[in-house]
């Protein structure tokens, strides 16, 4: 059956995704953005369903203002929501609260409102909702600052474990949780879980460059990050690493998708299968360089 479908977030790397799948299975999409969200990730609006897929309407609001959020629900069946602040650390630390809990609650709010026509909420949140697992992590950022020589070598002692997943596949389990979750479950869209040392090496093995041969103490990178958020508090740019990151890189996010397996068919590729179709991608848009 196809459905209307709100996805608020959908300027985002992961909402643009998501709304071009759901447009490949037929479904009307209406995307939630602000008036000054980057579209680059969308495709064009249609009015009317295509012989390709579904229809894609363009919602403007933000999810703290709840009037425009409320109307953009009208007729919906399904939300995806997955809008929210992602940055590790801001200026003003109100605008998470604000965004991440006080756009949730407005979400579920115009499900209330709506007069029972929403089937079902979809909620997209971060790793950070689990908790640490104990050891050491780090960004997955490190690798585009690996291939562009900023990143020496591999942040902290090697020994920490992330959970890596491919944004398609992550993409996939969410339509899946769509037509198959149970309500009021918690699906973890995880992937292979890895070292950053073996997605590094892992890296160079795929793109045939040099192994890194150390590890950048964490002190050093704390340090650097404080001395990033003075300058942000001066220049007003965000720092690219700061304190919270370096709270990441100290504890250990391993998961299971074991769950999601069983119940929604989720199937995850391997670390190596998505290095190999990331890198030349991310070089494609010289982001990296090998």
């Amino acid at each position: 059956m196809k459905k209307i479908v709100l996805v608020t977030g959908a300027s985002g790397y992961l909402g643009g995704r998501l709304c071009h799948a759901l447009l490949d299975q037929g479904h009307h999409v209406k995307a939630f953005v602000r008036r000054t969200s980057d579209l680059s990730c969308l495709p064009s609006p249609t009015t009317d369903s295509t012989d390709h897929g579904g229809a894609l309407e363009l919602a403007y609001g933000d999810v703290t203002d709840y009037p425009s959020l409320l109307d953009a629900c009208s007729d919906c069946h399904v939300i995806f929501h997955a809008a929210a602040l992602v940055e590790p650390w801001l200026p003003d630390p109100s605008r998470f609260v604000s965004v991440n809990v006080g756009g949730l609650k407005n979400v579920l709010q115009a499900y209330k409102d709506t007069g029972g026509s929403i089937e079902k909420i979809i909620y997209t949140s971060s790793f950070f909702a689990l908790g640490s697992t104990d050891g050491y992590v780090a960004d997955e950022s490190q690798i585009i600052e690996r291939f562009n020589w900023r990143l020496p070598g591999f942040i902290g002692e090697g020994n920490d474990r992330f959970s890596f997943s491919h944004v398609d596949d992550v993409v996939e389990g969410h339509i899946a949780t769509m037509n198959k979750g149970r309500p009021g479950e918690r699906y973890l869209l995880t992937g292979e879980n890895a070292s950053f040392k073996h997605v590094f090496d892992l890296a160079a093995t795929i793109s045939r460059t040099n192994k890194p041969q150390f590890g950048i103490p964490l002190f050093a990178i704390e340090a650097y990050g404080w001395l990033l958020v003075l300058c942000s508090r001066l220049t007003g740019k965000l720092p690219l690493i700061s304190p919270p990151t370096v709270y990441v890189l100290r504890h250990q996010w391993a998961y299971s998708c074991e769950k999601a397996k069983v119940e929604l068919n989720y199937s995850p590729r391997s670390l190596e299968e998505g290095l190999t179709e990331v890198l030349p991608w991310l070089k494609r848009l010289n982001m990296i360089k090998y």
